[in-house]
């Protein structure tokens, strides 16, 4: 009898497949950075958010009108001469929304990143003590939550001058307790990890658990907020100018724009609806990548594997 063998095979050998398959795990990070990718009104809404902020912050060197310069044309509609119009002032309306949107993306992000950093970092704390120093925390954050952020900030904006600086430390402060109470949720689960036990086994400091270990961890939530305070920023900032108490000339922003043209909309409405496009664009790119980031942390997706 004589022994059969497999095509291809020799002696002992089993046959190989003519296609080997690999299993890479993806590292988290990984895996958000792919359902984000995979978010397509965020990545539409990324790609514009990030062609208007060069448009607002490269765009002025480039333009050949200032923001606040006069030029001989008064009252002009649209055109290739001036893209925007001007008003009766003579200035040039493209150059002005430009400045003005650059001024309110700075205020806008300046709230984001001040409201983030000090909920975070108060919200971690209250999660990660709780007790006493949990309660303290809360109900102070409480008390700002009940204060009525528009007429605070009318009254203090009132006296800063209206400085673009004072508008967004003033918002800040007034907008800090929502992401603490999230944050502070966040952490009390995370408090319970076994790797925040190994830590302590290891002899690591509370400060070096909150900042190194739970901060980190309770990341996602923390850029979600952070987007959603951009967007609040923007719209708070707006309804300050729009009644007088935000930015101030010579200087401009969106809602400044808007509050000077409120008396031309029936002669000049160009003056009125593009600096509002603006805003509105802004805001809804903003509220699309937070869903876009939200979907992208959420622990319930499942693992990917390739």
């Amino acid at each position: 009898m004589t022994d059969l063998q497999a095509p291809g095979a020799t002696g002992g050998e089993l046959p190989r497949a003519e296609h080997e398959f690999t299993v890479r795990e993806r590292t988290q990070g990984q895996l958000i950075l792919r359902r984000f990718l995979r978010h397509r009104a965020a990545m539409i809404s990324l790609t514009v958010f990030v062609l208007i902020v060069l448009w607002a912050f490269i765009g002025p060197h480039l333009w050949h009108y200032s923001y606040g310069k006069y030029t001989s044309d008064n009252s002009q509609a649209p055109s290739a001469k001036h893209p925007f119009g001007t008003n009766s002032s003579g200035y040039d309306a493209y150059a002005q929304v430009m400045r003005g949107t650059q001024t309110s993306l700075k205020i806008a992000i300046m709230i984001a990143l001040g409201s983030t950093v000090v909920g975070a970092i108060w919200g971690a704390i209250a999660g990660f003590y709780r007790g006493l120093v949990d309660a303290v925390l809360m109900r102070i954050s409480d008390l700002v939550l009940t204060l009525p952020l528009l007429a605070i900030a009318l009254v203090i904006s009132s006296r800063s001058g209206g400085s673009w600086y004072w508008i967004a430390l003033v918002i800040a402060g007034l907008t800090w307790a929502y992401v603490s109470r999230v944050v502070r949720s966040t952490v009390m689960s995370l408090r319970e990890k076994e790797f925040v036990e190994a830590a302590r086994a290891l002899g690591a400091s509370d400060t070096r658990i909150i900042f190194r270990h739970l901060l980190p961890n309770a990341l996602g939530p923390i850029i979600v907020n952070a987007t959603i305070l951009v967007a609040t920023g923007i719209l708070t900032e707006t309804a300050l100018s729009f009644l007088g108490f935000g930015v101030q000339p010579p200087d401009t922003s969106l809602g400044l724009l808007v509050a000077q043209a409120q008396t031309a909309v029936d002669t000049r409405p160009w003056l009125f609806y593009i600096p509002g496009a603006f805003i509105i664009v802004i805001a809804l790119t903003i509220n699309f990548i937070g869903d876009g980031l939200r979907d992208a942390f959420d622990p319930r997706q499942q693992r990917v594997r390739q």
